[in-house]
């Protein structure tokens, strides 16, 4: 996700400040939305000025004051119905340290789905009593999202994700006035937004004025956190399930997200097989899917972004996958059925009357020329149909790659339920040179080796290059094609896709073999990826639930920043 960000400034009779704080911002070459909360008639006068000789500078002025917070959403509001996707919040008093702006854009490029609070810095000038009195709101709010994630609440210096923001605004109203820095930011934990805190410094110049009234305000902030508690006890269960889950926009490489719940329900499906028969642990499937569904919110979080994504590009008439729980759902129950069908391709092996395969003469061909090759395949379908049917077809040897541990221990289930099941499993954290060493004397026997084409690399000098998938900037790893053009040897495309009670397998000759000239090297893998990645777009039109990637796959910025596209 690509970071597009702009400033908001919510305004109430700072004349003499407003100045200064816009001329210290302006050097960011970043929109400025000003909004001006019913300012008397000298600041009317200041802004207008302001925004007639600043061009950065979007002013809008409320008929009267409603309060900071109202302010503050409506110049949310404003910036993402502009198309921004992050809006840092400072106020117009000039306490905010500008220098300290980016810092807030490096933390919201590492983790663009976070919330980046402010945690002062105070220098002599600030009040003792304005101190140690936020202390108290800090309890309460560690109380109200059973963390201490937060690290102070009352800072109205935050860089805001505009698009759960505003979803968040849409829902609730929230605080209008002081208490609105306090209730937004607990609101957007409870959502499961991670809260990113940056040490910035604070300052009370000399003369400023400040609206913050101690008897009503701090009423208000009480009564705003008689609720957010009241709020926290009825999402009690939620809150805890999701401290046990992990967060949802929580940024990592998809190779070290959390596998704690699928190599346990695999087990339990293949036990269930074995003990109760097909139709029970399908049943069973149900309730294993339905754990992982609400246990697993990052998961669920890119399945309904994927899904999303799809929909626009389908045609009218298909059956349209629509972005909801229900789909989400129907999408994980699709990835657990196809566990189930590789524990079944397995243990009861293969019914050739079940498998569509039009291709078939191809693969035959290729079992009979006794040539090694390298097949390409995806997290779409049933990519251990590869491995199953190579084995049943007498294939001379099986290599698959894999990245992760959870990949091996799977493949280990799959050795207990049938012996024939012959695969070389290689765990790798990239693809090069070295790697292509390993696996030249097999493919010279004549073996094959099997990779997925749809992963980026775990090592963080893995190379990838971005094209369009879903009509949208995707990465795609450059290690299998490296690997194929060392290694000289024929390249196929394999996709099983599951259509009612069978497969249809798609075994496509995608080159006798890959060149790699020095001069033309990255264009040629920028096609060779394109090519692939058109491909997989295609059947995944032609099966919208079979896609297994519950990670965010367009989320590249840290790559794209590091120049390895």
């Amino acid at each position: 996700m690509s970071v597009r960000p702009c400033l908001v400034i919510p305004i109430y009779n700072h004349k003499e400040t407003i100045g200064t704080t816009v001329s210290s911002l302006v050097s960011y070459g970043w929109r400025i939305f000003i909004v001006d909360d019913g300012s008397d008639e000298a600041t009317q006068a200041i802004l207008t000025r302001l925004a007639a000789c600043e061009p950065l500078v979007h002013l809008t002025r409320l008929p009267e004051n409603e309060g900071k917070g109202a302010a503050v959403v409506y110049g949310l509001r404003a910036a993402y119905a502009a198309g921004y996707t992050h809006a840092l919040q400072i106020d117009a008093d000039g306490q905010h340290d500008a220098r300290d702006v980016p810092r807030f854009v490096e933390q919201a490029r590492r983790d663009p789905h976070a919330v980046v609070a402010g945690k002062p810095i105070y220098d002599r000038t600030a009040p003792k009593a304005r101190r140690y009195g936020r202390y108290l709101t800090h309890v309460w709010v560690w109380l109200e999202t059973l963390s201490f994630a937060i690290g102070d609440s009352l800072c109205g210096f935050r860089f805001y994700p505009l698009a759960e923001t505003c979803a968040l605004l849409a829902q609730h109203n929230v605080a209008k006035r002081m208490d609105f820095d306090v209730e937004i930011i607990v609101r957007l934990a409870w959502r499961g937004l991670p809260i990113v805190n940056v040490p910035t410094r604070v300052s009370y110049p000399e003369g400023g004025v400040s609206h913050f009234d101690m008897l009503r305000d701090n009423v208000r902030i009480s009564r705003t956190h008689t609720r957010l508690v009241i709020g926290m006890l009825v999402r009690f269960p939620w809150i805890i399930a999701g401290r046990i889950a992990g967060r949802p926009h929580e940024r990592s490489h998809w190779s070290r997200l959390s596998e704690r719940g699928n190599a346990l329900g695999l087990w339990l499906l293949a036990c269930a097989y074995r003990l109760l028969g097909r139709r029970l642990a399908r049943v069973m499937l149900y309730l294993v899917v339905a754990w992982f569904f609400l246990t697993a919110p990052r998961a669920r979080h890119a399945s309904l972004q994927y899904l999303q994504r799809l929909s626009m590009q389908l045609p009218d008439r298909h059956p349209r996958p629509i972005a909801t729980w229900r789909a989400s759902f129907r999408h994980m129950l699709a990835f657990g059925q196809s566990a189930l069908d590789k524990l079944e391709a397995w243990m009861s092996g293969m019914d050739d009357k079940k498998i569509d395969f039009p291709n078939r003469g191809d693969f035959e061909g290729l079992v009979a020329s006794g040539r090694g090759a390298v097949i390409i395949g995806s997290h779409l379908g049933n990519l251990e149909m590869m491995r199953a049917i190579a084995s049943d077809k007498g294939l001379k040897g099986i290599n698959a790659v894999v990245y992760t541990d959870h990949a091996a221990r799977f493949a280990r289930l799959l050795a207990n339920t049938n012996t024939k099941y012959t695969v070389n499993l290689f765990q790798v954290n990239e693809l090069g040179p070295d790697t292509a060493i390993a696996f030249a004397e097999r493919i010279e026997r004549g073996e094959v080796l099997v990779i997925v084409g749809d992963r980026t690399p775990p090592a963080e000098n893995g190379r990838v290059t971005c094209v369009p998938f879903l009509e949208s900037p995707a990465p795609f790893p450059q290690g299998p094609w490296i690997l194929a053009s060392l290694l000289g040897c024929p390249v196929y495309l394999f996709f099983c896709l599951r259509h009612e009670e069978g497969y249809r397998i798609h075994f496509e000759h995608f080159a006798e073999r890959i060149e790699l000239p020095r001069k033309e090297r990255e264009a040629r893998l920028r096609d060779l990826i394109r090519r692939y990645a058109a491909r997989l777009e295609l059947h995944c039109r032609e099966a919208p639930y079979q896609w297994f990637n519950f990670f965010d796959f367009w989320d590249n910025q840290a790559r794209l920043e590091a120049g390895k596209t």
